[in-house]
């Protein structure tokens, strides 16, 4: 075993490939490669202007729904819905057994619980005064593959 004293500790300004690539081996030998695959979509308007859109990544058959926006203008007209089930097709036809997202928002929380989402986590006072809460949900039926979001 190593003598402590003889290691270092440097404080690097950025993230380490090497720590990342390191740990990424020990995950993948113990419960298979993640498979990343990247998942996005975006709702433009009809002079091509982004609107909304949403930003994922399948690893381990999950979907994580990393980033869902809307623009204000075009708020509860159902585009988040619409954007969640067309990511949730896409990630099945790509053999997702489920998906998971985490919001900062009780409300945005509830929208996601009325999708199906069931809350599975929370760390308080993250942000400080806030609380982050987990949700997931696992997928069931045929798989489709239809990225339409009408």
């Amino acid at each position: 075993m190593p003598e402590l004293d003889k290691l270092s500790l440097v404080v690097e300004a950025a993230e380490s490939a090497e720590v990342a690539a390191n740990l990424g081996a020990e995950i993948a030998a113990r419960f298979g490669p993640r498979e990343e695959a990247p998942l996005s979509l975006a709702l433009r308007d009809a002079e091509g202007a982004l609107q909304g859109g949403l930003n994922g990544v399948i690893h381990w058959r999950w979907l994580y729904i990393r980033h869902l926006w809307v623009a204000p203008e075009w708020r509860s007209q159902g585009f988040a819905k619409r954007l969640i089930a067309a990511a949730e097709r896409e990630a099945r036809a790509r053999g997702a057994i489920g998906a998971y997202i985490d919001t900062f928002d009780p409300a945005v929380a509830g929208f996601y619980e009325r999708l199906g989402y069931l809350r599975c986590g929370e760390i308080t006072d993250f942000p400080p005064g806030a609380q982050r809460i987990y949700l997931s949900k696992g997928f069931a039926g045929e798989k489709k593959s239809s990225l339409e979001i009408s």
